[in-house]
């Protein structure tokens, strides 16, 4: 009989989470682990229901009905409570309601079920990241390359975590290897530009974002950086024609507190946004 114990390890990525849902951290309590009781004997029928289970919860997840999925992820638990991949399944579904605290639990059960499989560490640290723990972040990262030195999202993540703890050149070194690892990995290669204009490479950090630009008309992350960058150089069209691309994709970009406290872009180009928007008159305005 075949076992579901190789399911596949969801994915957290933070910046794409924080992005595409805005959450913000903190003010949560903390959770303890639920007391497991003892499984029933898998047989081909309890099999067959896990299953379903697992669909319904990667179908409820595409619809981005999480607590639904959250559901679906426990009631598999119940059958299966020592499967790593549902723990850090469940927490994935956890984080993307905002329940972050009660997300690092189940993480934290998946390292102790699996500590050779990266992809629980990679969540975790992201959780960690958010809630700006940096050096458990960085310690979470550290782990998923120890395991697997070729896992470009978690040198991506750890770069984040060295920003958030300003230390820039060291995260620039770190973006740096994930665009090498992964040359297609669009937010590795944005960051690395972000993390450029911060450490004084500013044209360098242009070039890099023009030609993201230019490769991902839509990314909208770099379209509010050139203008913030381009302002600066008193290339007021540019920056302006970015602008306007840019609130369209996603109107956040306004409001600088966003920027600094959930994107965490460098000082340098939040304060370059600040000087745009005080002088375009679009200061403080938001959707």
């Amino acid at each position: 009989m075949r076992h579901p114990l190789r399911w596949i390890f969801g994915r957290l990525i933070l910046l794409l989470c924080l992005l595409s849902i805005g959450m913000t951290f903190g003010g949560h309590p903390a959770f303890a682990a639920p007391e497991q009781s003892t499984p029933p004997a898998y047989t081909a029928e309890i099999e067959t229901q896990v299953e379903n289970l697992f669909n319904a919860a990667m179908e409820a997840t595409n619809k981005g009905n999480f607590a639904k999925a959250e559901q679906y992820w426990t009631e598999a638990l119940d059958f299966l409570p020592n499967n790593p991949a549902i723990w850090s399944n469940r927490g994935n579904s956890k984080i993307s309601q905002g329940k972050f605290e009660a997300a690092l639990v189940d993480y934290d059960r998946s390292v102790e079920l699996a500590p050779e499989q990266p992809d629980a560490y990679l969540n975790r640290g992201a959780v960690q990241e958010g809630l700006a723990n940096w050096e458990a972040a960085i310690a979470d990262y550290n782990k998923v390359i120890e395991l697997d030195p070729k896992e470009a999202a978690a040198y991506n993540n750890r770069g984040n975590a060295k920003a958030g703890q300003g230390d820039w050149n060291a995260a620039l070194t770190d973006f740096e290897t994930a665009m090498e690892l992964s040359p297609q990995f669009a937010f590795a290669r944005g960051n690395y530009a972000l993390a450029l204009y911060q450490v004084g490479e500013r044209d360098e950090a242009i070039k890099t974002m023009r030609n993201l630009v230019r490769k991902y008309p839509q990314f909208a992350d770099m379209r509010a950086a050139m203008t913030a960058a381009l302002w600066d150089k008193g290339q007021i069209g540019e920056a302006e024609s970015n602008w306007v691309a840019a609130i369209g994709l996603d109107s956040r970009y306004k409001d600088t507190a966003w920027l600094t406290e959930i994107r965490r872009w460098p000082p340098a180009l939040v304060e370059n946004m600040e000087g745009f928007l005080t002088l375009s008159g679009d200061k403080g305005a938001k959707s």
